[in-house]
């Protein structure tokens, strides 16, 4: 039995890096960072309905998400400043959701679980539903990679050659929303966002182009998920933060690198 939700951890950690690298490196690429951690807040809420609808965690955590994400583009566009969107939304989504429930009579799940994540209970069909959603992010971002990677670079230049830069903010809003979805069991709200920028930051030590940043990134995010799990086993800590504390560890470790080249 050990071996068994062993084994369905390390595939499914291993599943969400597949998605968290490549998304993650454009997360880094675009400094997005407070935008991810604000949509992985808002997922707490996305909990709570699901709760209160009887609907699936996936879904209602997918949702919020997304109706997150598309609410901070739309009003910085009104001219809000960014990081203040971001703040009010990331806390407040976070406060309702934690709000809503304590209204849910008979609710009966450790919402810590959902903060912090719970990667050793993860069952054979969350398995399957992280490598799914992890293989449909996968598949978008490399349908437009070299759109997005175009519109990263320069806006002008992404227009120019009649790329639409909103069009591509709406598939990294996207893929990040369902990112968010398929990783809230695993690392938890709080710990989604660590997952997406840590990993990458690691990367840049090693790449010599955004396809290999993404990949390296991706391969980091698995050492993080196996050194996290062996140290959760052997020290009795939480599996999520110390799949985290790792791959802060292996950023750390490749800092020095980084100098060098």
């Amino acid at each position: 039995m050990l071996d068994d939700f062993l084994t369905r951890a390390g595939l499914a950690g291993i599943g969400l890096t597949l998605a968290t690298g490549p998304l993650g490196s454009f997360v880094n690429w675009r400094r997005m960072a407070y935008f991810g951690d604000a949509t992985s807040h808002a997922a707490i809420l996305g909990v709570a309905l699901s709760f209160g609808f009887g609907i699936s965690v996936y879904w209602g955590t997918m949702a919020v998400a997304l109706g997150m994400a598309l609410t901070v583009a739309r009003l910085s566009g009104r001219g809000h400043a960014m990081d203040t969107i971001l703040g009010v939304l990331a806390h407040s989504a976070l406060a309702f959701g934690l709000v809503a429930a304590s209204f849910i009579s008979g609710l009966r799940v450790d919402l810590s679980a959902w903060l912090f994540g719970d990667i050793l209970a993860v069952s054979r069909m969350d398995v399957g539903i992280v490598w799914g959603g992890a293989g449909l992010v996968l598949a978008l971002l490399v349908w437009r990679w070299q759109a997005l990677l175009t519109t990263t670079i320069n806006e002008e230049l992404a227009q120019a050659s009649g790329l639409s830069p909103r069009r591509e903010a709406l598939v990294l809003t996207v893929a990040l929303a369902l990112t968010v979805a398929v990783a809230i069991k695993i690392v938890g709200a709080l710990l989604i966002a660590a997952m997406l920028i840590i990993p990458p930051a690691a990367a840049r030590a090693w790449a010599r182009s955004p396809e290999q940043m993404a990949i390296v990134s991706s391969g980091i995010g698995a050492l993080s998920v196996l050194g996290g799990l062996w140290a959760s086993i052997v020290w009795d800590t939480p599996a999520g933060p110390s799949i985290v504390a790792v791959s802060t560890v292996l950023f750390v470790v490749s800092l020095p690198m980084r100098r060098r080249i």
